[in-house]
C-alpha cells in the first residue's frame, strides 16, 4: 500500500510557515512610546497587517491610524499603488500625536504590494493624511553598535575598535594592538556559527556596550591563539569550483588545555584611552551575543560582569569602576554540580544591580528550588531570601525600587502545572508572594518602561493565546486579542492532548503531549513516533500555543508528521530543564540519561494503556542535535523497544563537543567519565532502522561525531541509511528536503507504506529585512 501525494499535502499544510498563513491574532510584541505608558503593535489580522495603538492609562486600544486613507495617500505621494492590507512597511514612529514616520524599504514582500522601489523614510500628517518623503536619519551601519545618545557608532576594523561620528567626520581608532585571534570587541570561534557567519560575508556587531552617558564602552580583548583548530570542508562551494574549501576555526573541546581567554576593557571616547578590567583573564564568554551577562550601572560609572568558571561550577558578579579598571567581587555562587542564573538558556540572568549600586537581587538554587535573594552589595552578605517554597522562578520581570517591591514569574506554585508561568509580586523586605495571573495557563509578560502595567499573553497547546492588559497591581485594563485558528479547525484540527504520567521511579510527575492525525479513527491501532530533546538546558514539550516562529516549528511539525498515520508523543523526562535543582541535575555526569530515555518507555507504556490506539509494537523515535545524540541512543540502548530512529545533527560524543556545554553538563574530562554516554561504544546492539544525517557545514555541532558513530557501526557489520546535506549548517531541522526525508524514513519502515516519489515541500518565504 502507498501514501498518495494528497496525504503528504495534507500534512504539509501543518507546517509551521503554511499554518501561519491561516491563524490570526496571535501574537502582540508591544514597542512603547517614549514618554508614558502607550504603545503600538503589529496585529496579524485576516486582513493583512494592522498597526494598533493601546493606551492603558485611558483604558482604549484601537486602529493607530485609518489604514485605506494611508495606503491612499502613499499612493498619491509614491505614484506607486499601495494595498491597505499590504502596507509596505513592519515598524512605526509616531511623533507626537498625529505624525506617522516608517521606511520602505525594498524586497519582494513589497513587491506584492505593487511597491518595490528603494528603501526611504516617510512622514504621514494623521491630520490630513498627506504623505511626504523624509530625510534618513543617522543610523548605524551593519556590524555597528550605535550609542544612546545616537551621537557615535562603534565597529571593528583590522582586529581594533573603532567609533565614528553619526553626523559625518573622521572616524577615530580607539584600540590599536589588536591582531588576528588576539583582538577586541569579536567572538570567539565557539558561538556555533563562526564559519557559518564568515561565509554569509555579513558584518558581524562589533561586541561593545555603551555607557548610558555615551561616554564609554566596554568591550573585549579575545586571545585564542592557542585553542586548537577544527575544520570543515565544503565539498560543494556555491562558486561551483572543483576544488573544495576548507573553513578553520578555533573551539576547545570537551578537556582541551587551552580554551579562549577574555580580557575586559574600557574605552573612553572623549579622551581616547583604554583601561583594562583588574581581574584574572576570563575562560567563559561573557560578551556573546544575547548572554546579558555584562551591563552597565545607571551611574555609568560601574560596568558589571557576571563571571563564570570553565564547567560552570561557579558564578561571580564582579564590579569594575570604569575610570581605574579596580574590579571586586560583589556576590560568589558554586555548586558541586553546575550554577545557574536562569532556567532557559540564553535567556537574561535573573542578576539585577538596584539603583545606587547598594543591593543585589540574585539567583540561586542552593535549597533545592530556583528562589532570588536580596544582598547587600557593598559587604557581599545575604539579607533575606525573597522567595521559598516548593516551585521555580523563572524570571524577574520587573523591579520597582521606590515601591520596594519584585515582579517575577514562577512554575509550580499554585497548584498548576509547573512548566505554566504566572507573575507574582512579593515585598522585597519580606511577605508572601501575591498571584497577578490566575488564568490556568503560561503567561508571557512585558512591563511598561514605567511599571505601571504589564502585557499578558496567555494560553496552553489547548488553549489559543489571549493577550490583555494589566495594572501593575494584576487589574483587567483591556483585552487586546484573542488567536483566530478556525480555518485551521475547520479541516479538522483538534488541540493536542496533554498529559501526566509517572517517571520511573514510579512518583514524580511527568508531563507532555500527544499528536493525533486529523483523521484519526479510535478503531485503528497506530505506530507511536517519540519526538525527543533531552536538554538539559531546556524542556522540549510544548507548553502553550506558538506566539512565535521557532517555537510555531517545534508545535506544528509534530502535527503535520502525525497526519502520514501516526501518533507523536512528546514527553520532558529527569534531567530536563525548569523543574527542581534534582530532577534538573538527574543526569550530571551521566548525559546517556539525559531527557529521560527510562522515563519516556515507561510513560509510553502508560499512554498506551491508557489509549489502546497506541501501538507499542511499532516505536520510532527522531531528534535533533541533543535529540540526535537521544535518539541514536534510544535505538542502540532500547533496541527491542525502539524499532526506527531520525538523528539528526547529533553530538553522539560529548568529548568532541564544545568545552563550554559539555563540560557543565557532564563535569571535567577525568580519566574514562565520557565513555559510557559514547554512542559508538553501542554500534554493536543495533537491530532497528536508523538513518543518521548530518549537514557537511555544520559549525555547532561537526559532522567528525557522527561519522565516528558511522564507523563503528561499519566495524559491527550493521546496515543503516545516511544522508549528508552539502552546504547545510547546523540549522537545517526544517530543511523542506530534510522534512520530507524524515517522513518518507517513518512511512516506509515504521507504517510499513510507499511514500509518493520524490514529493517536494514548499520551502517558507524569506522573511523580511
Amino acid at each position: 500500500m502507498a501514501l498518495t501525494r494528497e496525504d503528504y499535502v495534507r500534512a504539509e499544510r501543518f507546517l509551521s510557515w503554511h499554518i501561519a498563513r491561516r491563524i490570526y491574532n496571535d501574537r502582540v510584541e508591544p514597542h512603547w512610546l517614549p514618554g508614558g505608558e502607550r504603545f503600538w503593535y503589529a496585529n496579524p489580522g485576516r486582513d493583512g497587517r494592522e498597526f494598533k495603538l493601546v493606551d492603558p492609562e485611558r483604558q482604549s486600544a484601537g486602529p493607530a491610524f485609518d489604514r485605506a486613507r494611508l495606503a491612499a495617500a502613499l499612493s498619491v505621494a509614491s505614484g506607486k499603488q499601495v494595498a491597505p492590507s499590504l502596507l509596505p512597511f513592519a515598524a512605526i514612529e509616531l511623533e507626537g500625536g498625529d505624525r506617522l514616520r516608517f521606511v520602505v524599504r525594498a524586497g519582494p514582500a513589497r513587491a506584492d504590494a505593487g511597491f518595490n522601489v528603494g528603501e526611504q523614510a516617510w512622514t504621514c500628517d494623521l491630520s490630513t493624511y498627506t504623505c511626504t518623503k523624509a530625510d534618513e536619519q543617522p543610523k548605524a551601519k551593519a556590524g555597528e553598535v550605535a550609542s544612546p545618545d545616537g551621537r557615535w557608532a562603534a565597529f571593528v576594523r583590522d582586529h581594533n575598535v573603532w567609533v565614528r561620528p553619526m553626523q559625518g567626520g573622521g572616524e577615530i581608532q580607539l584600540t590599536h594592538d589588536g591582531e588576528a585571534d588576539y583582538e577586541y570587541g569579536h567572538p570567539p570561534d565557539s558561538t556555533t556559527t563562526a564559519v557559518t557567519d564568515r561565509i554569509s560575508g555579513k558584518p558581524l556587531p562589533v561586541l561593545v556596550l555603551w555607557s548610558p552617558d555615551s561616554r564609554r564602552l566596554a568591550t573585549q580583548r579575545l586571545d585564542q591563539r592557542h585553542v586548537r583548530q577544527l575544520h570543515l570542508i565544503q565539498s560543494a562551494p556555491p562558486d561551483d569550483g572543483s576544488r573544495p574549501v576548507l573553513h578553520s576555526y578555533r573551539v576547545p573541546l570537551v578537556g582541551d588545555a587551552e580554551v579562549a581567554r577574555i580580557e575586559t576593557v574600557i574605552l573612553d571616547v572623549s579622551d581616547r584611552t583604554a583601561t583594562f578590567a583588574r581581574h584574572e583573564p576570563l575562560t567563559m564568554g561573557i560578551f556573546a551575543r544575547e548572554s546579558n551577562l555584562v551591563w552597565w550601572g545607571e551611574d555609568s560609572r560601574r560596568f558589571y560582569i557576571l563571571a563564570r568558571e570553565r564547567a560552570d561550577r561557579s558564578h561571580r558578579l564582579l564590579e569594575v569602576d570604569a575610570a581605574t579598571g579596580a574590579v571586586r567581587t560583589v556576590v560568589e555562587e558554586s555548586s558541586p554540580t553546575y550554577v545557574e542564573s536562569n532556567l532557559v538558556g540564553r535567556t537574561r540572568p535573573n542578576v539585577r544591580v538596584l539603583k545606587g549600586g547598594g543591593e543585589v537581587i540574585w539567583f540561586s538554587e542552593r535549597d533545592g528550588w530556583a528562589h532570588l535573594y536580596l544582598y547587600d552589595a557593598r559587604s557581599g552578605t545575604c539579607k533575606r531570601q525573597i522567595t521559598a517554597g516548593a516551585f521555580a522562578v523563572r524570571e524577574i520581570a520587573h523591579v520597582d525600587e521606590e515601591g520596594r517591591r519584585l515582579y517575577f514569574t514562577a512554575g509550580g506554585r499554585d497548584g498548576s502545572e509547573p512548566y505554566y508561568r504566572h507573575l507574582y509580586s512579593i515585598g522585597l523586605d519580606g511577605g508572601e508572594p501575591e498571584l497577578l495571573t490566575p488564568e490556568d495557563a503560561d503567561h508571557a509578560v512585558t512591563f511598561s518602561p514605567s511599571g505601571r502595567h504589564f502585557v499578558d499573553t496567555y494560553g496552553r497547546v489547548d488553549l489559543p493565546p489571549r493577550t490583555v492588559v494589566r495594572s501593575a497591581a494584576g487589574a483587567l485594563v483591556c483585552h487586546l486579542e484573542e488567536a483566530d485558528i478556525a480555518e485551521v479547525a475547520a479541516e479538522g484540527w483538534r488541540f493536542p492532548e496533554r498529559f501526566r504520567v509517572k517517571a520511573r521511579d514510579g512518583v514524580t510527575d511527568l508531563f507532555g503531549v500527544i499528536y493525533r492525525p486529523t483523521h484519526f479513527d479510535p478503531g485503528k491501532r497506530y505506530p507511536v513516533i517519540d519526538d525527543i530533546y533531552p536538554g538539559p538546558q531546556n524542556s522540549h514539550a510544548p507548553k502553550a500555543f506558538p506566539t512565535d516562529d521557532r517555537s510555531s516549528f517545534a508545535f506544528w511539525h509534530p502535527q503535520a508528521l502525525a497526519e502520514l498515520g501516526f501518533i507523536v508523543v512528546i514527553i520532558d523526562g529527569f534531567s530536563t530543564a525548569l523543574r527542581s535543582k534534582a530532577f534538573h541535575d538527574y543526569a550530571y555526569g551521566r548525559m546517556e540519561d539525559a531527557g529521560g530515555l527510562p522515563d519516556h518507555i515507561t510513560g509510553l507504556q502508560q499512554l498506551a494503556a491508557r489509549f489502546p490506539e497506541m501501538d507499542l509494537s511499532r516505536v520510532g523515535i527522531f531528534g535533533h542535535s541533543g535529540g540526535g545524540f537521544a535518539s541514536t541512543h534510544a535505538i542502540l540502548a532500547f533496541p527491542d523497544f525502539y524499532k526506527v530512529a531520525v538523528s539528526s545533527a547529533g553530538n553522539h560524543d560529548q568529548r568532541g563537543y564544545g568545552a563550554t556545554w559539555g563540560e557543565k553538563y557532564q563535569g571535567p574530562l577525568q580519566g574514562d567519565n565520557y565513555l559510557a554516554q559514547a554512542n559508538y561504544r553501542m554500534a554493536s546492539n543495533l537491530k532497528g532502522k536508523l538513518l543518521l544525517a548530518w549537514g557537511d557545514m555544520d559549525d555547532n555541532v561537526h559532522p567528525a561525531l557522527t561519522i565516528k558513530l558511522v564507523d563503528a557501526l561499519i566495524k559491527a557489520g550493521k546496515d543503516f541509511d545516511l544522508l549528508v546535506l552539502p552546504n547545510r549548517n547546523h540549522s537545517y531541522n526544517s530543511d523542506p528536503y530534510f522534512v520530507r526525508r524524515r517522513w518518507d524514513y517513518f512511512v516506509r519502515h515504521l507504517l510499513g507504506e510507499e511514500p509518493p516519489a520524490a514529493y517536494a515541500i514548499t520551502g517558507p518565504e524569506k522573511p523580511e529585512e
